[in-house]
Order: C-alpha cells, then sequence, then structure tokens
C-alpha cells in the first residue's frame, strides 16, 4: 500500500497537476475571450415602432424647461437624431463630430440634425456641444434607448473591436471623462415626416460602433417633407 501511494511523494506529480490546472484555466479564459468577441451574448435590440417614438417626452435644455412629444421633432421637415450613450464619452464625442459634418448637406436637404441625452449633469451637455451642431434634448425616461434597454458593462473592455475604437477616436484627438452612466448603448435614427416612418435606425452594438454617414445621407434623401394645404394652393 506504500509503495502504491509512493508516486504522491513525487514533486513531479505535483508539477504535472498543477501545470494541467493552469493550462486548463488558460483554455477556459481563452475561450471565454473568444465567445466576448462574437456576437452570441449581445443583446438583440428591439426595433422601435415609430408610435412608440413619436410618444416620447424631450425637455429643452434650459432652466424653465418645455416638455413636448418627440414627433415634433421630425413632423414636418423629418430629422437625424443621435442618442447619445454619454456626453462624456470620448467615443460620442467622436461619433458626434461625425454626424455634424453632414450638415452642411442636410441643410441643403432642409433636414435638421439633433441629439438626446438620457441625463444632465454638472457641464457635461454644454462640453459636448462644441462636437455637436444641432439642438440637444433631455430624454429622462430614456425611452430613445428602447423600447427594450441593452447595457454593455464589463464585456466591453474584452472585446477587440472596442479597443480598435478607442484607438481611433485617441489617434483623432478625441478626449473625454468618465461623469455620468454610459453603460446603456445608444443609437442613431433618421426619421421621415408624418407617417413616412423610420428610415434608418442604428442601434450601437458595442462602445464606439459608429452609424454609417453613408447610409445616414442615404436615408435623408429619401425624406419627403410635409407640405400644408396652404402651401399646396
Amino acid at each position: 500500500m506504500v509503495a502504491e501511494m509512493s508516486f504522491l511523494q513525487d514533486p513531479s506529480f505535483f508539477s504535472m497537476g498543477m501545470w494541467s490546472i493552469g493550462a486548463g484555466a488558460v483554455g477556459v479564459a481563452a475561450l471565454a475571450l473568444l465567445l466576448a468577441n462574437t456576437d452570441m451574448f449581445l443583446a438583440t435590440p428591439q426595433k422601435a415602432a415609430l408610435e412608440y417614438l413619436e410618444d416620447i417626452d424631450l425637455k429643452t435644455m434650459e432652466k424653465d424647461a418645455v416638455t413636448f412629444k418627440a414627433k415634433a421633432l421630425w413632423e414636418k421637415n423629418g430629422a437625424v437624431i443621435m442618442a447619445v450613450r454619454r456626453p462624456g464619452c470620448f467615443l460620442c464625442r467622436e461619433e458626434a463630430a461625425d454626424l455634424s459634418s453632414l450638415k452642411p448637406r442636410l441643410d441643403e436637404l432642409g433636414v435638421p440634425l439633433y441629439a438626446v441625452v438620457k441625463e444632465h449633469i454638472k457641464n457635461e451637455v454644454k462640453d459636448f456641444q462644441p462636437y455637436f451642431k444641432g439642438e440637444i434634448f433631455l430624454d429622462e425616461k430614456k425611452k430613445f434607448y428602447g423600447p427594450q434597454e441593452r447595457k454593455m458593462v464589463f464585456m466591453g473592455f474584452v472585446r477587440l473591436g472596442v479597443w480598435q475604437n478607442f484607438f481611433r477616436a485617441w489617434k483623432g484627438g478625441f478626449s473625454g471623462n468618465l461623469d455620468g452612466e454610459g453603460f446603456i448603448l445608444g443609437g442613431v435614427f433618421v426619421m421621415g415626416p408624418g407617417k413616412q416612418g423610420i428610415l434608418l435606425e442604428h442601434r450601437e452594438k458595442e462602445f464606439g460602433d459608429k452609424v454609417n454617414l453613408t447610409s445616414v445621407l442615404e436615408a435623408a434623401r429619401k425624406i419627403r417633407p410635409q407640405t400644408s394645404a396652404s402651401e399646396k394652393q
């Protein structure tokens, strides 16, 4: 019996065991990292209905805020609307600047550019305005981030695409801060006037997942402004 158990006294036995445990842990970590970089565990965005968006309550940003229904933003001329994940985020500032580069062409089309934020803290909105060339409104109930809110927390920091986005924005000279809620993912909408509906709905799938600017312009060109009865005469 003693002879049979003598292998337990062999240092190489324990070394091999520890090596096997370590190799197994590395394998599990590698598999987890691989899966985190697929879309398998990302929340599938739920498409927003026009009626859902029309009924959202928005507020103006001044001290004596005015509350109004979101449909007022696009009911006549349509609109391009950015749902900002976090104004202080340098990735959001990068996308805001990209969308603002379309402003001259959107102006030619008569299509306004807007943004909504989900909170108004410190000077976050004021500091965001140099990057965004449109009006900004408050969506306190975070409806533009729904109908089903999607969050990215720690997974975002192990995704290769996120780190590529970080580097791209940093290389572009963008900077930011950590103030405010930044885990609820945002998006971009191109809205047609009246019942023309949602012409483009881009849902951010990970931090820094920007909308395609060509797609935004293509959707904006489809907008057919509403003509009032007096204008038809």
